[in-house]
């Protein structure tokens, strides 16, 4: 049976006047659940407050937009509090508690990536709450909590039934959250718009890869991401992950043209994708982006910390590889064609600037 790969939009699942959640259906999108990946977005408006919670998944977060705080804890450590900003990469390993707060006037948009092959539901996240009127407080009862933490009943009604906030609130008064320490950054985040450049092509594109090196966390969340800008009407050259990953892909700024094809040459894709779109590539497809003139930029994951590609064109690419005879033989063309062919796209590059 075929999978629609078509790219798709998020949808708001809940919200209020402190921001939103909202995130990828399976249901829209099969790849999701077939590659066990989930996709969410969470939007904070100025004093929005994202209370604490733990997730059924590991994942990348990456801030699209704004900027604000993070609290996280791992699993038997102390709260770090990190500053975030637009281009932020941070792992979110397995077991973490995490908050986000604005404090601004901008919007903050996170982006939420990760791995569902243990979550509850394939292809989707489940969050779930230290507080909150969904909060685990609330499924318990009075006597529970009150002998878990040696409180009154009295004391106990007040601290699980005083927020009724669900997900997100709005923080009024004179509540002051913990300010963020830059010692707490190290290891923590990696800003993919300052980093250094893995790949820069003139006229083409840069690349930044998230991995082990660079942000060592990702080896226990078991992704790598990557940011890639591509400049006005280049392309990036078809490739694909050869050790069995797949990528998701976000579209964080522009639009372009987008080609998969599959098993026995077919073409499963061909679209044009835009700001806020997520599609997938499955395992071993090829894939290739040309950007419209306004340039195109993307963020994705790839199901593996350190992933590796193989590119057709290119002095880089596979075809270069190829004995002489061997491309004549697979093509069933003459040597002046096969020449040819192989003296063009010389330069070690994954993108190609618009033709002249």
């Amino acid at each position: 049976m075929e999978i629609d790969l078509s790219p798709q939009l998020a949808k708001k699942m809940y919200g209020g006047n402190g921001g939103s959640y909202y995130a990828w259906s399976p249901s829209e999108l099969p790849m999701l659940r077939e590659g066990n990946i989930g996709a969410s977005k969470l939007a904070l408006e100025k004093h929005g407050f994202a209370l604490p919670r733990y997730s059924d998944s590991s994942k990348v977060a990456y801030v699209l937009q704004g900027s604000g705080v993070a609290g996280i804890v791992l699993p038997e450590s102390e709260e770090k509090v990190v500053a975030i900003k637009k281009g932020d990469a941070l792992a979110l390993p397995f077991g973490v508690v995490t908050w986000w707060y604005n404090k601004e006037e901008t919007e903050l948009v996170v982006l939420f990536l990760g791995d569902t092959s243990k979550a509850h539901k394939a292809g989707e996240f489940t969050d779930f709450f230290l507080t909150g009127s969904n909060g685990i407080f609330t499924g318990f009862s009075t006597e529970f909590v009150g002998r878990a933490w040696d409180l009154e009943e009295q004391v106990v009604k007040n601290l699980v039934g005083k927020q009724s906030g669900k997900g997100i609130v709005k923080l009024e008064g004179s509540i002051k959250l913990p300010e963020p320490k830059e010692e707490h950054r190290k290891g923590m985040a990696l800003n993919c718009e300052e980093a250094p450049l893995d790949v820069d092509i003139k006229n083409g594109g840069r690349v930044v890869v998230l991995n082990t090196k660079n942000l060592p966390l990702v080896g226990e969340v078991g992704l790598g991401a990557d940011l890639v800008r591509l400049d006005g009407k280049a392309m990036c050259s078809p490739g694909f992950s050869c050790d069995s990953a797949l990528q998701v892909t976000y579209i964080v700024r522009g639009s372009g043209r987008a080609q998969v094809v599959g098993v026995d040459g077919k073409r499963v894709l061909e679209t044009t994708v835009k700001a806020g779109n997520l599609f997938i590539v499955p395992r071993f497809f090829v894939v290739s982006k040309i950007a419209d003139p306004d340039g195109l930029e993307w963020f994705s994951i790839i199901t593996t910390p350190n992933p590796v590609f193989t590119h057709m064109a290119g002095s880089i690419g596979v075809w270069k590889a190829l004995s002489p005879t061997v491309l004549q033989a697979a093509f069933n063309v003459d040597a002046e064609v096969e020449q040819l062919f192989r003296s063009k796209r010389n330069a070690e590059a994954i993108f190609f600037p618009p033709p002249n």
